[in-house]
């Protein structure tokens, strides 16, 4: 009776451990990496059609032209793929939070005055939808594309310029818009 116990349990432990490694991903977001902003994604799978994704971001770096770009996101994500996880199409569900420290940023078209001569500190929070599809590469390699839509409240304070300066404002905004993109690379563990 205790053998067969045992070797229920040990069966049992190597079912769990082969199905959990064949339902995570290791992802990293091109779009993150064009700027220079470390970042790593875990994909667990929660069932054969659904997905968690929990994608982190960090930019710890503070360039010497005073530009500021400096922040730590988190977005987690449940998806649901239309054939079977990881391949595909699917859309999802996203929450988020970030804290920033941004501004001084240069005098491009498409970056505000606001962007450019000043610097905003704070924090943002909200949920979004979005949609994506993966194309396998190889046997465990894939690459996603993404694109969400949604709302942030974002709390900050705003400073005259990017090191210098006493708080200018404290104040509020609500955002809606674009919330996600990314075209990511995914190792799947197996």
């Amino acid at each position: 009776m205790k053998k067969k116990f045992i070797l229920i349990l040990l069966i049992l432990g190597g079912c769990t451990v082969k199905t959990w490694a064949q339902q995570v991903g290791v992802k990293s977001n091109l779009l993150y990496d064009a700027t220079t902003t470390m970042n790593l994604g875990l994909e667990i799978g929660l069932a054969r059609k659904w997905t968690l994704d929990i994608p982190f971001n960090c930019n710890p770096w503070k360039p010497a032209d005073g530009r500021r770009l400096a922040h730590f996101g988190v977005q987690p994500e449940v998806r649901y793929w239309f054939c079977e996880r990881f391949t595909r199409m699917f859309v999802g569900v996203h929450a988020h939070y970030a804290d920033f420290n941004v501004g001084g940023w240069p005098n491009w078209s498409f970056i505000s005055k606001n962007m450019q001569n000043h610097r905003y500190e704070g924090e943002l929070y909200g949920v979004g939808f979005s949609f994506g599809r993966s194309w396998i590469l190889k046997r465990r390699w894939s690459i996603e594309a993404t694109v969400g839509v949604g709302y942030a409240y974002i709390k900050y304070d705003k400073y005259p310029c990017a090191e210098c300066g006493s708080k200018l404002k404290d104040g509020h905004k609500n955002y809606f818009g674009p919330t996600k993109a990314g075209i990511s690379l995914v190792y799947l563990i197996k």
